[in-house]
């Protein structure tokens, strides 16, 4: 196991990510829609740090159990959660909001969970931590760490509220 971001290493790569969403905000409402688990965490976050900076900005939560495709991969059963988007999702500029990105899966399920809300105007991708090897041609428009990993790696983010901890770690296999 090897700790590769630690509690103000996370903290910078989320005012990265609000950064670089203010800087190419259109005018107009920003919706932050984060995924849940820790997507959820890393999305309040930025919604906090946009807020600071005045924009005007709305957060909802999305619940993607239901859309995987990796049942058969994980080691128990998903916890069906709540999602929470009290906007109109038709005709919004959504900036989607995840702690990591790895194949891309979890980000295609995720629009799939999004589009039963209605249809975007626009979807971006905001991730905390990208760490490469993609499956699918899914690449996030902000990024606030980019942490190189070998395929069989495994890349732990542990955040506050969710986990009791503030840690990124990458865990390679024996």
């Amino acid at each position: 196991m090897n700790s590769v971001l630690d509690a103000a290493q996370i903290q910078a790569a989320n005012e990265r990510l609000a950064d670089q969403i203010w800087e190419t905000q259109e005018g107009g409402v920003i919706h932050l829609v984060g995924i849940r688990s820790r997507g959820d965490e890393v999305a309040e976050r930025v919604f906090e740090l946009l807020r600071r900076k005045g924009a005007q900005v709305r957060l909802g939560i999305l619940d993607i159990s239901l859309y995987r495709d990796d049942y058969e991969h994980l080691s128990s059963n998903p916890t069906l959660q709540s999602s929470e988007i009290d906007f109109p999702v038709d005709g919004a500029h959504i900036v989607l909001v995840d702690d990591v990105i790895f194949t891309g899966r979890t980000i295609r399920a995720a629009l799939d969970a999004l589009f039963d809300y209605g249809r975007p105007a626009k979807v971006d991708l905001a991730v905390l931590i990208d760490r490469g090897h993609r499956e699918l041609p899914v690449e996030p428009r902000f990024v606030g760490k980019h942490l190189p990993t070998e395929r069989m790696d495994r890349v732990d983010v542990s955040l506050q509220r969710t986990d009791g901890k503030e840690s990124v770690e990458i865990i390679t296999p024996q």
